[in-house]
C-alpha cells in the first residue's frame, strides 16, 4: 500500500487521501488557519482542517448549505452549545451562527457542501466562503477580504 500523499481534488474524479501532518495551512484569519483536504466545483464540497488558536473568533455566518464537523482538539464554542474534542456536529442549511470562538487551541475536520456567507454591518453579503474561494486560495491568490470576517477576540 502506497503512503498517503497530501492532495486537493478540484472535481470528482477519484479518491483522496490528505495527509494534515504534511498539507499547507492557510491564513484564514488572525488565529485562523486552514488546510484544503478536498473541494469540488463539481458539486461544491469542500473539506477543510481546521485551526484557531486560543482568542480565535468566527463572526456572525449563514449556512447556504449543510455542514459537519467534528472536534479533534480544544473546543469550538457557538451559540448552539460547546463541542469539546470528540464531538460531532451538524449545521443545517440556513443555520445563522453569531460567532464561533476557540478559547483554548482548537482543532476540528469540516465538511461543507455549498457555500457559507458573512454578512458585513449593514446586513448585505460581505465574503462567501466556497468551493470557488477555497479553490482561488490554494492557487495562492491574496485573498484579504476573509480576513474582516474572522478575528481574535
Amino acid at each position: 500500500m502506497s503512503k498517503a500523499k497530501v492532495a486537493t481534488r478540484l472535481g470528482d474524479d477519484g479518491p483522496v487521501l490528505a495527509d494534515t501532518r504534511a498539507a499547507k495551512w492557510h491564513a484564514l484569519g488572525d488565529g485562523i488557519e486552514i488546510q484544503v483536504l478536498r473541494l469540488s466545483r463539481v458539486t461544491g464540497e469542500w473539506a477543510l482542517y481546521v485551526r484557531m488558536q486560543p482568542g480565535s473568533r468566527i463572526v456572525l455566518h449563514r449556512h447556504l448549505s449543510p455542514g459537519e464537523f467534528f472536534v479533534t482538539k480544544g473546543e469550538l464554542k457557538y451559540d448552539v452549545g460547546s463541542a469539546p474534542a470528540g464531538t460531532y456536529g451538524y449545521e443545517a442549511t440556513f443555520e445563522v451562527h453569531g460567532e464561533a470562538r476557540a478559547d483554548e487551541l482548537t482543532e476540528y475536520l469540516f465538511l461543507g457542501r455549498g457555500a457559507v456567507a458573512y454578512p458585513g454591518p449593514d446586513g448585505r453579503i460581505d465574503f462567501v466562503l466556497d468551493a470557488e474561494f477555497l479553490e482561488r486560495l490554494v492557487a495562492g491568490e491574496s485573498l484579504q477580504a476573509v480576513t474582516v470576517r474572522t478575528g481574535t477576540a
